[in-house]
């Protein structure tokens, strides 16, 4: 039997537990396994969590992928498919693709699920995108993400601390904000063994539906080669998400030794090929964004113009374009880049977020006000709750001490200020 509360053995939790009354009331058949497991959030508690932070963690790592809508109504297509042969057919199952870069995928409670462009890049054929997409299906139908956010409380930060993306109040210091911090905002360190059974049944699933399970053999190659070549923080911490392993491999060739399916190769290249044209442009912000961090800003500048010019629709490179002009001190030309970033996705907090804050320098208080308070509608961040104090000063003081005491909840630079601004006007941060 195996245990979905931190960490801890069935002996030594029942030795903590009065009542054995209460421990065989925290029993239930996993509906993957067909086994009796200690599980400590009932399917709607799962559900409620998932709906609730699903929002939230695709704005902190880059909002929806928007350039081509269709490739997420493939994915999407996909997902359902799998889904219905699932264990767990019923759950409210949704499926996004991120417009992050790095190659990762996961799944919160009650089957929300989502996928990295940076992913899908990656991929060969649609046989190892299903590989994908079954596997995290499994991690939401056996309750391994529930079980994940009861270890780590990872869903117990608070709106505020999920927005806690910048640590000054200077707008030079919000340059790169929203590129650097996304991949790690969910980094959901599964165990060993919830990583095979989703392995195993992932597989089933791809059975069930027609893939041809080498596909799964495949796609742990490409992540163990990533991990073999690895030399840096960034990649350590995206794969202890889902650690890639020569066993995995070996357990993976098992399953499908034998069997076959389909790959569906052009249909996947077809559904991809906007991205994949694009990904000269992503290579090209990426590179802005190095140029930046070595303080080589007009290499940044071009860099980012570049990839503006190649691809228009996407919101990112008008949002990182826009940050590099704020921080050389163009405000009126970054408000120009961020209001065009909104236009593209006016779903994504960080084009709102820098459009109001552009405006605000600007000394256009009413567009400022719109759009921080959309940016703040989408993620609460301590920088929104900030400059909106700051804009509630001249006419509402109430108004402006409640913004100031969100802002306060951050721990860096801009929970200082809101501090100091909450002190001027004789208000205690506890009250």
């Amino acid at each position: 039997m195996r245990l979905f509360a931190n960490g801890l053995t069935l002996s030594r939790l029942a030795a903590t537990i009065a009542s054995p009354l209460l421990l065989a009331s925290c029993l239930a058949v996993n509906p993957v396994t067909g086994e009796r497991e200690l599980v400590l959030m009932p399917l709607s508690q799962q559900i409620s969590m998932g709906e609730q932070y699903y929002g939230p963690y695709q704005q902190q790592q880059g909002g929806q992928y928007t350039v081509d809508p269709g490739l997420t109504r493939y994915v999407a297509g996909i997902g359902k498919k799998l889904a219905a042969v699932s264990d767990q057919p019923d759950l409210p199952y949704e499926f996004v693709v991120l417009n992050d870069s790095s190659p990762n995928a996961w799944a919160l409670p009650g089957g929300k699920i989502a996928i990295n462009r940076g992913l899908l890049v990656m991929l060969d054929d649609e046989a190892q995108l299903a590989a994908v997409i079954g596997h995290e299906i499994v991690h939401a139908a056996a309750g391994h993400s529930a079980a994940q956010q009861t270890r780590q409380t990872l869903l117990g930060m608070g709106t505020q601390a999920l927005g806690a993306v910048a640590q000054q109040t200077e707008y030079g210091g919000l340059i790169m904000m929203g590129t650097q911090y996304g991949s790690g905002a969910l980094n959901a360190h599964y165990g060993r063994d919830d990583e095979l059974e989703a392995d195993e049944y992932g597989v089933k699933y791809m059975e069930r539906t027609g893939y041809h399970p080498q596909a799964a053999v495949e796609l742990q190659e490409k992540f163990l080669a990533l991990k073999n070549g690895n030399d840096g923080d960034f990649m350590s911490n995206l794969l202890a998400s889902h650690p890639p392993s020569g066993e995995r491999v070996k357990r993976n060739s098992r399953y499908a030794s034998g069997k076959s399916g389909v790959r569906n190769k052009a249909a996947f290249q077809q559904a991809t090929a906007q991205l994949r044209k694009d990904q000269v442009a992503y290579d090209l912000h990426a590179q802005a964004l190095k140029y930046a961090n070595n303080k080589q800003m007009d290499k940044a500048l071009d860099m980012a113009s570049q990839a503006v010019k190649r691809q228009p629709k996407e919101a990112l490179f008008h949002t990182a374009y826009g940050q590099l002009l704020l921080a050389n001190k163009q405000p009126s030309q970054a408000y120009s880049a961020f209001t065009k970033a909104v236009q593209q996705n006016p779903n994504y907090f960080l084009p709102q977020l820098m459009a109001g804050l552009s405006a605000k320098e600007l000394g256009k208080k009413a567009e400022a006000q719109k759009y921080l308070s959309t940016s703040l509608r989408l993620l609460p961040t301590a920088q929104a709750n900030y400059y909106l104090g700051e804009l509630a000063l001249e006419s509402n003081k109430n108004a402006a001490a409640n913004y100031f005491k969100a802002a306060a909840t951050d721990q860096g630079e801009v929970g200082k200020a809101a501090q100091a601004q909450l002190a001027r006007l004789g208000i205690g941060t506890q009250q």
